[in-house]
């Protein structure tokens, strides 16, 4: 599992804070969607002070970007007088979150090429897993996750996929916050022996859903490699087709395939 990040966020480093300036880019933007992604990255709501140490840019500065970010209604003060992410960023995550579906398909129909059964992307949303997109298996029988779908990140290969890439104590939080209610016979419960598989599937580069979600089901996932959101491809079918030699041809494809898709995102 990923050790502690420090206290600057990757990807969220603006003018001032050491960083120089792109070629042919707008410093006032590239401030105003770091300072999104930090507020995202700490929650969603955070004090401007905490703004201000994140990343480096002194306060008149962080207060004029903010405000602007308020009146634009990306951003809205709280009568606590921390700031939280606005409303009006949700038609943008929604258009965004199709685009992603998009782009993913043509992977997830390679994989299914590939291999033959269902292949889908997933994504961490808070403390749940909702699906993106799916391409379904041609046989008769197969897996259907429908997009949209939400489910706890405990029982399902994509979320441990995800979750192997985050701090552990990030994710001994999340669990206190869900709980890990058992779905099947087979669903871990115990948040030290999900850790555990935690760090096999990070030694290993994929995790495995044995029937935790759904019995008879087993899937594996691996996560995408610097992705701009918390994602993980999979592929699922009944568990009498997904033999062992199956997850073995499996493991280099979906890694490929997660890959791709990575370079696709940049």
């Amino acid at each position: 599992m990923a050790e502690v990040a420090g206290p600057e966020l990757a990807g969220t480093t603006p003018e001032g804070a050491g960083a120089k300036p792109r070629t042919g880019s707008v410093q006032s933007i590239e401030r105003a969607f770091a300072l999104l992604e930090m507020m995202a990255d700490a929650g969603g709501m955070v004090p401007l002070s905490q703004l201000a140490t994140t990343s480096g840019l002194p306060l008149p500065t962080i207060h004029r970007l903010v405000r602007t970010l308020v009146d634009l209604g990306y951003v809205r003060q709280e009568p606590s007088r921390q700031y939280v992410l606005g409303p009006r960023l949700i038609r943008l995550g929604e258009a965004s979150s199709h685009m992603l579906s998009i782009w993913a398909r043509p992977h997830l129909a390679q994989l299914v090429d590939q291999v033959g059964e269902s292949a889908n992307m997933a994504m961490l949303d808070g403390d749940q897993i909702v699906y993106l997109a799916q391409v379904q298996s041609r046989h008769s029988m197969r897996m259907f996750t429908e997009v949209g779908r939400r489910v706890l990140p405990h029982c399902t290969a994509v979320g441990k996929a995800i979750l192997s890439k985050l701090p552990e104590p990030e994710v001994r939080d999340l669990l206190h916050r869900t709980g890990m209610p058992q779905h099947t016979s087979t669903t871990i419960t115990d948040p030290d022996e999900f850790i555990a598989q935690l760090h096999k599937a990070e030694s290993d580069g994929y995790a495995l859903d044995e029937g935790e979600q759904e019995q008879g089901v087993r899937c594996i996932a691996v996560p995408v490699p610097d992705a701009p959101s918390r994602l993980a491809l999979s592929l699922s079918g009944p568990a009498g087709r997904m033999t062992e030699d199956l997850l073995h041809q499996a493991v280099p494809l979906l890694t490929q395939a997660a890959k791709s898709l990575s370079d696709d995102l940049r």
